[in-house]
């Protein structure tokens, strides 16, 4: 019997959601006395042995080779389902990422269990692993207890503490065979190479309808740039063609927990708030004192974001000189 991972893999590194996963896995694995499993599949995985073992993987198994795609929906959620079914595995676990959201299903539904999504917390209590997710685009939080094992775990990025824990382990080759993707994925590009990922970022500043086109949104980059922080947007901003979707955050962009989020001009709509209430500390800048998004901020300043922003900039600046 084990806790098996899903070692997603991109551009020859691990993102810290998955190390943040792993973490989580070694202390389900702890607790139910199992082993703590990561499995890989992809065409080449260079020292990812170190990273896993650096982070309390027991063992790393590696469906590895140029059969195996990087990713590819139908053929990763095959291959992950015969590396449970040879482990026993009890908990299978993936990081709520893209990725992540759009296999776990996929893959539970293929293995025929069941799954919680998005957890913000998972807890073993008396034998009993329970569950912790947002609700109602995060208006409410439910605890779900999981009544029958094997089941299927997502976590919410940036939620779980990523600790060190040296051990050694080697990569064991796994090698399945599987039909034919009905699709491929023929090329991955990423739009701006060397930027931090939204859900990989600590600092966010975002921008709303206020920031009144696409050249607004200068202001919004130089502050995250004195902050070393990234982009983000409402979906007012998106849809105003404004600013590309990868950078929406809320209901149908993406979810971020920051520690600093930053929002400019963004009154406050439940579908954006949903993507970043969990944000460890949140500044509101609108010149709306009615704007909803202050009575989620911890700090608000009512005024124009075309007086505050560049001020706030300039400050943040002679600070870091």
């Amino acid at each position: 019997m084990s806790v098996l991972v899903y070692g997603e893999y991109r551009g020859g590194r691990f993102r810290n959601s998955i190390l943040e996963s792993v973490c989580a896995g070694r202390g389900i694995a702890a607790a139910l006395e199992e082993e703590l499993i990561v499995g890989l599949i992809g065409p080449k995985f260079d020292g990812a042995d170190s990273v896993l073992g650096k982070y309390g993987a027991d063992r790393v198994l590696a469906a590895e080779g140029e059969k195996y795609p990087e990713y590819n929906q139908e053929v990763h959620a095959e291959v992950l389902k015969a590396m449970a079914e040879k482990l026993g595995a009890e908990v299978v676990i993936f990081s709520a990422t893209t990725t992540g959201k759009e296999l776990a299903p996929r893959f539970a539904a293929k293995w025929g269990v069941g799954i919680a999504a998005d957890c913000s917390e998972v807890r073993l209590e008396g034998g009993k692993l329970t569950a912790v997710r947002p609700v109602y685009a995060g208006k409410a939080l439910i605890t779900v207890e999981i009544l029958k094992r094997p089941a299927v775990l997502s976590l919410r990025p940036k939620l779980f503490p990523m600790t060190e824990c040296e051990k050694p382990v080697k990569l064991e080759a796994f090698e399945v065979d599987f039909k034919p993707p009905k699709a491929k994925v023929k090329a991955i590009e990423a739009k701006e190479a060397g930027v931090i990922d939204l859900t990989e970022a600590d600092i966010v500043v975002s921008g709303g309808r206020a920031v009144k086109g696409a050249e607004g949104f200068g202001i919004i980059r130089e502050l995250a740039a004195a902050l070393g922080g990234v982009v983000g947007a409402s979906r007012a901003a998106v849809d105003a063609g404004w600013i590309e979707h990868s950078h929406q955050v809320g209901q149908t962009g993406k979810t971020v927990n920051p520690q600093l989020y930053i929002a400019c001009g963004i009154s406050g709509a439940i579908q954006h708030v949903a993507g970043m209430r969990s944000s460890k500390v949140i500044v509101a800048i609108n010149k709306d004192p009615e704007a909803p998004i202050f009575k989620l901020a911890d700090y608000g300043i009512i005024g124009d974001i075309f007086k505050v922003v560049p001020k706030l900039t300039e400050e943040v600046r002679k600070y870091r000189e």
